[in-house]
């Protein structure tokens, strides 16, 4: 008995699959063959690296802190300066 159900798992579960290969294989058949994009390649862009001159240091532009964030730094030293 036990045998036979055994079998009969094993049949169900492989009729399953062939059914969802034939379903999917019937689903690519209609949508059409399949095209493939072109690939395109980038132009690789090289960097020049340029010779810094001896003792020049390379500037750093300064951002202007905004009101806000002047307001929140005004807030941290009066709170630092209550404490002590």
């Amino acid at each position: 008995m036990l045998k036979a159900r055994r079998q009969r798992q094993k049949t169900k579960k492989l009729l399953d699959t062939e059914a969802k290969q034939a379903k999917r294989l019937a689903k690519e058949a209609l949508a059409g063959p399949v095209v493939k994009k072109e690939k395109v390649k980038k132009e690789k862009v090289k960097k020049e690296k340029v010779a810094a001159e001896k003792g020049a240091t390379p500037k750093v532009k300064k951002v202007k802190l905004t009101k806000e964030e002047l307001g929140k730094q005004d807030a941290k030293k009066n709170s630092a300066a209550g404490k002590k």
